[in-house]
């Protein structure tokens, strides 16, 4: 994490949320400004024949919010990583990741991928530098992105009232929440995760089978994202007609799938 007389940090253990079932495990982890209520969902489809695991973000949830913390993807990975030795699992795992998570997933799959029997990504937010994007049409979509998550950056009081909001319709209890409380690591993550990207680059050098989940209706995927990662190799992709962002019923069926899949692959 950060420095101290120039000695690094130990990276702080992150709240797990739920840990139920037996058979082999699956961890998960939720997106930006949310918590593990992410896979209400899909955990109780897992649980009859894996012990699934959810685990609350850097700054999110009941998880740490370290003031020295700059909420980068290396940051966000080495504290899931030292939650997860924490665990003492036996054997190799499945780590699903939403959202965000699902980006901080594609990094820990990189970097510690002998670790993994698979890799679950559901609605990633996967972007590409405008200037590396061949159309226009693409082009001009992902500067418009970039633009409005500077905008909510840029704008607190906007912000945390639209949050609310979306909070209040959401099939979800609690699902979005950007707050005094966890602003900062709002902003830091969105900037320093999301914004500031290497999805593609991470997951062309995972090595483990990558099953994508992604909703038809979802207004934060970008389409030219996921067209390159479903070229490459070992990643096959799943497109949910009539789905958003939020894993609903519907949804949470496919991602149940495709963790099976990777769980009896060895």
């Amino acid at each position: 994490m950060g420095r101290l007389h120039g000695v690094i940090r130990r990276p702080p253990l992150l709240h797990v949320a739920s840990d139920q079932g037996e058979g082999p495990a699956v961890v998960m982890i939720h997106g930006i400004a949310s918590s593990s209520v992410t896979f209400d969902n899909v955990i109780p489809l897992l649980v009859p024949a894996h012990r699934a695991i959810t685990i609350d973000l850097l700054g999110f949830g009941g998880s740490p919010a370290p003031d020295d913390s700059e909420y980068t993807v290396e940051e966000h990975v080495a504290a899931l990583a030292r939650t997860i030795d924490s665990l003492r699992l036996r054997g190799r795992f499945v780590l699903v990741g939403h959202s965000m998570g699902s980006l901080i997933a594609a990094r820990y799959a990189a970097t510690r991928g002998a670790r993994l029997r698979g890799l679950v990504l559901v609605s990633p937010p996967i972007y590409l530098a405008p200037l590396a994007i061949g159309s226009k049409r693409d082009r001009t979509a992902m500067g418009l992105y970039l633009r409005v998550y500077e905008y909510l950056r840029s704008n607190k009081e906007f912000t945390i009232r639209a949050a609310a909001g979306l909070s209040r319709l959401s099939p979800i209890k609690n699902l979005l929440e950007v707050s005094e409380t966890n602003w900062r690591a709002f902003v830091l993550s969105l900037q320093n995760s999301i914004e500031s990207q290497t999805s593609v680059s991470d997951l062309a050098s995972v090595r483990v089978p990558v099953e994508v989940v992604y909703g038809s209706l979802d207004l934060f995927l970008a389409p030219s994202g996921i067209r390159v990662v479903e070229q490459l190799r070992g990643v096959t992709v799943h497109r949910v007609d009539g789905g958003d962002h939020v894993i609903r019923p519907r949804m949470a069926r496919v991602v149940a799938t495709a963790i099976a899949t990777c769980s009896a692959d060895t």
